[in-house]
């Protein structure tokens, strides 16, 4: 099959949109399509099915395509899964008034270890780089960003301390040298135990309790939390994230790849779309009689 008739059946292949219904739990994200630019992609939490993928994801454009849509239909959703972005959040609030805003919890706990990455490295900076707390801190650091309930129990060699040691036993003997990072993991590891647990008052009233106590990077990540302590509480009371359309995001960049790039977007669409959208139905074999 030639190119020209590849083309010439991707121009006659069209998805029609219905604009009479929308499932009650979606989820928004968005994804690179060429160098500097983010597409949009809206999907159907229960049956991944996508929604609708746009070019960009300016508001003018969501707005005018969601808009589509009567009021009386975008009432009914119930939830809307999306990330910390700032611009989705009045953006949703708007087009669909019923709908609660669930962040993704992965993005809420990125937010937590960012700050404490940068906390644990200006502290390591603080020591001579040949010096043994500067080396422990920097070989050692992904067992500091965990959470350390999850720390491995396996003992192994640390060639920083020359001896054998357990995960846990690395960052005792590394928080001895410094208070500052003893408190500050304390911190991070209670604000991790109660967002994995679940613990909606008490993961907010241990950042009230530190919000002025802490360096510039935990004051920002705190105050972004409580702008948003109604939608991270919706994250926490509920079993809705946006990982189902982050695995779909990932199948989206694997057809980008494969297509060594799309310089048409509409082209694009209708390749994923066909792709992602499209279910065969099931064969079963068929017993001969003979």
């Amino acid at each position: 099959m030639s190119t020209s008739t590849v083309y010439r059946k991707l121009d006659q292949f069209t998805f029609k949109e219905h604009y009479d219904k929308l499932p009650a739990v979606m989820s928004w994200d968005e994804f690179g399509f060429k160098k500097g630019e983010l597409a949009f992609v809206a999907q159907n939490y229960e049956t991944n099915e996508l929604i609708t993928i746009l070019d960009n994801r300016r508001q003018t454009t969501i707005r005018n395509y969601f808009l589509k849509y009567p009021l009386k239909v975008r009432q009914q959703v119930q939830f809307i899964t999306m990330d910390m972005s700032g611009a989705y959040i009045p953006l949703a609030r708007k087009l669909f008034p019923n709908a609660k805003i669930v962040l993704d919890r992965f993005h809420i706990i990125q937010h937590l270890g960012r700050a404490f990455l940068k906390t644990r490295i200006a502290i390591m900076n603080q020591f001579d780089k040949k010096s043994l707390p500067y080396r422990a801190l920097k070989n050692h650091w992904r067992l500091f960003q965990k959470d350390s309930r999850k720390l491995s129990l396996n003992s192994f060699y640390s060639k920083t301390f020359r001896q054998t040691l357990a995960p846990h036993e690395v960052v005792a003997k590394t928080l001895v040298f410094s208070k500052e990072l003893t408190d500050y993991y304390t911190l991070y590891q209670l604000l991790l135990f109660h967002f994995q647990e679940k613990r909606v008052d008490e993961f907010f009233e241990l950042i009230e309790e530190n919000r002025s106590k802490v360096n510039h990077y935990f004051q920002t990540v705190f105050r972004t939390f409580l702008r948003h302590k109604q939608y991270i509480k919706n994250a926490l009371e509920t079993d809705y994230s946006n990982a189902k359309l982050e695995a779909t995001n990932k199948l989206i960049k694997d057809i980008k790849r494969l297509g060594f790039g799309f310089r048409n977007f509409i082209n694009f669409k209708k390749r994923v779309f066909i792709t992602l959208n499209i279910h065969k139905k099931r064969t079963y074999p068929v017993l001969s009689r003979c």
